[in-house]
């Protein structure tokens, strides 16, 4: 790629070279960035002029289109980023029966501790994910992502060796120890990506996890020893299997964790722009002002438009978590107590489908659909639908209380795999990682932004299991509504989320489809 150079107040240049972050200099980052989305309400946008630098937005626009994206990059990083699904998701199988077996736990009481294990968890994520991030942004991406892919490598395989309900907890507190991995690969893919090109790279990225919770689920339905033994394979008789049945299902997924951590090490390539600059010979220049100092936390916390994204990411969260905790226990939960009585295998068949299905809508559906209504758009459609797919859960409970069998089954797989596109608002997804990339005030501080975000996640994620499976523990306690009771709570919460949803910033808007270059600066089209 040809150097640009864009003049500052002192007559000097500035080279932009392919360690230039994201959209050019850090200090004039937010005035580019809402340039480049076209965001001037209909009217030209003059280069931005501040007391540091003089950008050109045109030549910004121009370097956009010339940097092509760096696909071996984004792939190995898709490839990290299998890990926290795998990890996350193996368990989902059989933690309901892992606590009914080993905990000896009423049936109506499993929800509550499962709810409880994941919370635990998410709570120390919550206290680490913005020291994480800092450290990302001081120390560089990829030691920070290494650590965390090893560190949930030993976790994942610990957790299948538990005995007792507490190691249970335990182990899975230890996992939420290394909770750096999802905040760097999501920096890394943005900070390797132009404005125009993130969309397909973070379809590619949310494949690949969507990809996870349908190799995770897998893993753990597969090669999790069941109480009945008649119904095991071979290796489930062996007295190592009797006394760990979950441990080859945790070994497997830890393995294939260490694997991803292996290629990490290997073949990524540092995108922090400061540490670059110490080995890179050419991203260093002599006679620039000096920088800005860093931001702290709760700069980038009181920016503009921040808070809004990071509540939407919030409220898409509590309803992503609710139906990602409650959907499990409810397979499980016998038919007429609310469930579908689903086995060990048929929970993982269901994760399995539901999991594939995203992966495709955020690979073949996303990255056109995003282009042709832009991010704000996208995401306010598929939050339409969720208060509908939400409600097919209870309809499909009375199906098999009614005897209705068939068309259950015939019903059950054409909706989740058409209601799997609504993942595509999901906070962890590309609708809501696009807004908050938008919202970034500066590309130096992505990855505490990113962090702010994520700790907002694990925040929601340390009650939302607990209070949700509770919730629908209690509803199949009491038997009101047929224990139907966490569907009508959730749906009342995707309602609410529809009407966040359209005080969107327009900076977060996402419609970079629709820029038109007019003479020096740029206006919508």
């Amino acid at each position: 790629m040809a150097p640009s150079a864009d003049p500052t107040q002192n007559g000097e240049h500035i080279t932009a070279t392919e360690s230039t972050p994201l959209l050019g200099a850090p200090e004039s980052a937010p005035e580019i960035i809402h340039a480049v989305n076209g965001h001037t309400n209909g009217h030209t946008t003059k280069p931005a002029h501040s007391s540091q630098s003089n950008v050109s937005p045109t030549s910004d626009v121009e370097e956009e289109e010339e940097r092509p994206m760096p696909y071996v990059q984004i792939l190995i990083l898709c490839f990290a980023s299998l890990a926290e699904p795998v990890a996350y998701f193996a368990i989902f199988p059989f933690i309901n029966e892992m606590i009914f077996r080993l905990g000896n736990i009423p049936e109506t009481s499993v929800g509550f501790y499962g709810g409880l294990i994941e919370s635990l968890f998410s709570l120390v994520q919550m206290a680490l994910m913005i020291p994480y991030g800092r450290a990302a942004d001081r120390y560089g991406r990829k030691p920070v992502l290494v650590f965390s892919l090893a560190g949930i490598s030993v976790a994942t395989a610990l957790f299948g060796m538990s005995q007792t309900l507490w190691q249970m907890i335990l182990a899975r507190c230890f996992a939420g120890c290394f909770a750096g991995s999802v905040v760097t690969v999501r920096t890394m893919i943005s900070e390797n990506c132009t404005k125009r090109s993130q969309a397909r790279a973070f379809s590619w990225y949310m494949f690949t996890k969507n990809f996870g919770i349908f190799v995770g689920p897998l893993i753990g339905g597969t090669l999790a020893c069941p109480i009945n033994l008649a119904e095991a394979p071979a290796f489930c008789r062996s007295s190592f299997s009797t006394h760990f049945p979950y441990a080859l299902a945790s070994w497997t997924a830890g393995a294939l964790c260490l694997v991803t951590t292996i290629f990490a090490q290997i073949f990524l390539v540092e995108t922090l722009a400061t540490k670059k600059s110490k080995t890179d010979p050419s991203s260093s220049s002599t006679g620039k002002p000096a920088p800005p100092p860093p931001m702290t936390t709760w700069d980038v916390l009181r920016s503009p438009g921040v808070p809004m994204v990071l509540f939407i990411f919030g409220h898409t969260m509590l309803l992503a978590l609710a139906y990602t905790a409650v959907s499990p226990v409810m397979e499980f939960t016998s038919i007429s107590k609310g469930g579908f009585g689903f086995s060990d295998r048929m929970i993982a068949i269901f994760l399995a489908v539901a999991g594939m299905s995203q992966a495709v809508w955020m690979l073949g559906g996303f990255p056109p659909l995003q282009r042709w209504l832009g991010t704000g758009r996208l995401l306010r459609i598929c939050v339409a639908f969720q208060p509908f797919f939400l409600a097919s859960f209870p309809i499909f409970n009375e199906l098999l209380r009614h005897g209705y069998d068939r068309v259950f089954w015939i019903a059950l797989w054409p909706v989740i795999i058409i209601s799997s596109g609504v993942a595509m608002s999901f906070g962890k997804s590309t609708c809501v990682q696009l807004a908050l990339n938008d919202i970034s005030p500066s590309s130096t501080v992505l990855a505490t932004v990113n962090a702010l975000a994520l700790t907002v996640n694990s925040g929601v994620r340390a009650f939302a299991p607990v209070a949700f499976t509770s919730l629908f523990a209690v509803g199949v306690k009491w038997g009101w509504a047929d224990g139907h009771l966490i569907w009508l709570v959730l749906i009342v919460i995707a309602l609410g989320l529809n009407v966040a949803c359209w005080f969107l910033p327009k900076a977060a808007e996402g419609n970079y489809g629709k820029v038109k270059k007019v003479g020096d600066g740029e206006e919508e089209g």
